[in-house]
């Protein structure tokens, strides 16, 4: 078995922030499944994380390609599978068949320019 990216005291490191351009998403492998499990958007310096699963289809990916997590205007994050849309900072659904049902948040922080993930730890209210 692969192993996991590099661990800083427990924590996943993904990425620097300015590897994902401001406004824009992208999307992790950090337990190394084979395939992405973790969105983050960027807006600024705030991060927002979520599974990356619909809550609809149980497992099924976001994005439509590789960190497409986004729509055309940027302001939500939309379902590749049937284009419901999702608050980027609290994850509601606010458009589609699972509307009121939301994204299953990720703990990360940012120290020192690097975004990292606690693999099992909710993230803490706003």
């Amino acid at each position: 078995m692969a192993s996991s990216a590099p661990r800083v005291s427990g924590e996943i490191l993904l990425c620097r922030l300015e590897e994902i351009p401001d406004g824009d998403s992208r999307g992790f492998d950090p337990l190394r499944e084979g395939r992405d499990t973790l969105m983050v958007i960027r807006q600024g310096t705030s991060l927002h994380a979520w599974r990356d699963a619909c809550p609809h289809i149980s497992g099924v990916p976001m994005a439509w390609r590789k960190d497409a997590y986004l729509n055309a205007c940027r302001d939500r994050i939309v379902c590749s599978a049937h284009g419901a849309l999702f608050d980027i900072a609290t994850g509601l659904c606010t458009l589609g068949p699972c509307l009121g049902d939301s994204l299953e948040p990720m703990s990360v922080r940012l120290e020192g320019g690097s975004i990292l993930w606690r693999p099992g730890q909710p993230r803490l209210p706003r």
